[in-house]
């Protein structure tokens, strides 16, 4: 009994590793298309009409996500934790009105930043296909990270420390 349980943990920990690396090639692979470029905007309008300027003095987040996308809302909670302590930006793609992303917002208890990217410009402009996808730019705007899919708080932490150095 105690050989089969064995057994069973180091086949669930073998694809856990597994699963864990092919995800990340696939990351990998998906974002060596994304726009690699410094950072251009100084400011955006959120979503409910504030002007938000970026704060050069600390690494931003910029997280491309849309309330249809499944892995978005499982990734939600990371984003609005890290949003408390770090410079965080969300930019919502190919959403039906502002005010669908505001209920969404609530029905979700989220209060990051919101940009409303209603017709997808600034998706483009980041070769943005795949949600959601998270930029980590350095306190002089150049890019440190670029990340495809689902990412945890821990990583998305480490990724901001990093990008402080």
């Amino acid at each position: 009994m105690k050989a089969k349980l064995k057994k069973h943990i180091k086949e669930i920990l073998s694809f856990t590793l597994i699963l864990f690396i092919t995800l990340n090639v696939v990351s990998y692979f998906r974002s060596s298309d994304l726009n690699k470029s410094n950072l251009k905007e100084s400011s955006f309008i959120l979503v409910d009409g504030s002007t938000y300027t970026i704060d050069k003095t600390r690494p931003l987040l910029i997280h491309f996500w849309a309330t249809w996308c499944p892995v978005c809302k499982i990734e939600a909670s990371n984003i609005d934790k890290l949003s408390k302590n770090y410079n965080v930006l969300t930019i919502a793609v190919q959403e039906k009105s502002k005010e669908e992303i505001v209920n969404y917002m609530k029905e979700n208890n989220l209060s990051y930043k919101v940009v409303d990217d209603h017709n997808g410009n600034l998706a483009r402009e980041f070769n943005i296909s795949v949600y959601p996808t998270s930029f980590i730019y350095n306190s002089y705007g150049e890019l440190e990270f670029s990340e495809v899919g689902y990412t945890s708080t821990l990583g998305l932490k480490l990724r901001m420390l990093l990008a402080s150095f």
